[in-house]
């Protein structure tokens, strides 16, 4: 049984409380740095012909996607996980988008050496944004993103020791105690509101493409199918992150213009409404310095 330690949990709570005013969704994390309450169906037998649930069945333990600003759920949360010494918060979310980037340092990597390599072969800056150190010296970058793009979750692939947190993921929330220490904002940084990724930076941190299961329209005439390939194999949830990956690759290769036609065409065939497929090309235009 989870040992309570009621003052850190009350810490937690008003930590959570004091994020949830700015704006961003939280839960209760345990000392392991997990979520503190558990799934109502771990004992449940497995299903494939039924979705996974993310909480339609009303009930708490549902990782993340019990995550909430509400100041009464928020209390309600930390009643049912008294053992709580931490909150995480939820990354993806209107109105930050919030992007984290986690630079380790246990693993002998040196990680924000690594991120100011990136930064200057792909000709980036990291703004102002805030900081959150971590028991272990690493820290973690608050980051901005549109509300229109879907940052995946990553570990590594940007670079040895940087792992990312987007949609689905979350961070450990600055006065979380875990069994290795305190998480705290880094000086200077506790008033600041999450900077806007870099444009240079977003692109990388989209996935790449797979390889094409489908084949390509007649209509693309033979130029950009593997991009329209790309999109049509997108399933739920990761089309719009698909679209926008693609319409980017398309602009960075100068035909982009020829190829939105085409693109949209893939995104609506793939279950994508139109209007929504519009404003991901219009975004990608914008985000690669071209007009929509």
């Amino acid at each position: 049984m989870a040992t309570i330690d009621r003052q850190a949990t009350t810490l937690a709570l008003a930590h959570a409380l004091s994020a949830a005013e700015h704006g961003l969704a939280v839960i209760p994390l345990s000392r392991t740095k997990l979520p503190a309450l558990r799934s109502p169906h771990r004992a449940d037998a497995p299903d494939p012909a039924r979705p996974r649930c993310h909480g339609e069945c009303g009930r708490f333990g549902h990782g993340v996607y019990d995550a909430s600003t509400d100041p009464a759920r928020i209390r309600e949360l930390f009643a049912a996980a008294p053992w709580a010494t931490g909150y995480g918060i939820a990354c993806g979310l209107p109105p930050y988008h919030l992007i984290g980037i986690d630079l380790d340092t246990k693993t002998g990597t040196d990680a924000p050496a690594a991120l100011r390599e990136i930064a200057l072969r792909h000709l980036f800056t990291i703004p102002p944004t805030v900081v959150v150190m971590t028991p272990s010296g690493g820290r973690h970058l608050w980051l901005s993103g549109p509300p229109d793009v879907v940052v995946p979750n990553s570990a590594g692939r940007l670079a040895p020791g940087i792992d990312i947190r987007g949609a689905g993921g979350y961070l450990v929330g600055p006065g979380s105690r875990t069994e290795h220490g305190v998480y705290a904002t880094a000086p200077g940084t506790a008033r600041l509101a999450p900077a806007p990724c870099p444009r240079a930076l977003l692109r990388l941190l989209l996935p790449p493409p797979r390889t094409p299961r489908h084949p390509a329209p007649p209509s693309t005439g033979g130029h950009g199918q593997g991009l329209v390939q790309f999109v049509l194999g997108a399933h739920e949830g990761q089309r719009n992150t698909r679209l926008f990956w693609a319409a980017c690759r398309a602009y960075e290769n100068g035909i982009g213009p020829d190829l939105a036609a085409p693109l949209l065409a893939a995104a609506r065939h793939a279950g994508l409404p139109e209007h929504e497929a519009r404003a991901t090309l219009a975004s990608a235009a914008r985000l690669t310095g071209h007009l929509p």
